[in-house]
């Protein structure tokens, strides 16, 4: 298992964890997301029980793809907490995304339907922040 593999789930466990509890929609998502990568349901539940210290992935479509999962995580139980929102934007910081494009992502999250933003709008607001 590839130390990236392993930290892409381990800080989706982190942010899941945020409001304190890991909520079955927001496991079976990172289950999934696990499966994905290569990952089986003991490598999640290994990382679960012994996170690993969050480290920036290497290349900028890493670290938005990253940023994109988490985001999705958070809304996958449709009910965002202050805590997740903080801990979103502390590892959007940490993988180095920039702070307006954090904050204009957050604030356009309510006007899509469960919160979704599609992935071509968060294109755009990554081209514009970037470019």
């Amino acid at each position: 298992m590839s130390t990236e593999k392993k930290q892409i789930i381990s800080d989706m466990i982190g942010l899941a964890k945020a409001d304190n509890v890991l909520h079955e929609r927001e496991y079976e998502f990172i289950l999934a997301v696990a499966a994905r990568l290569g990952l089986s349901k003991t490598d999640v539940d290994t990382l679960h029980a012994r996170p690993l210290k969050v480290n920036v992935l290497t290349t900028e479509l890493q670290r938005i793809s990253q940023f994109h999962r988490l985001l999705l995580l958070m809304n996958v139980d449709q009910e965002t907490h202050f805590t997740e929102l903080d801990a979103l934007r502390n590892y959007g910081l940490k993988l180095g995304i920039r702070p307006e494009a954090i904050e204009q992502i957050l604030s356009e999250m309510d006007d899509h339907e469960h919160k979704m933003i599609p992935s071509d709008r968060l294109v755009e607001i990554f081209k514009r922040f970037y470019n």
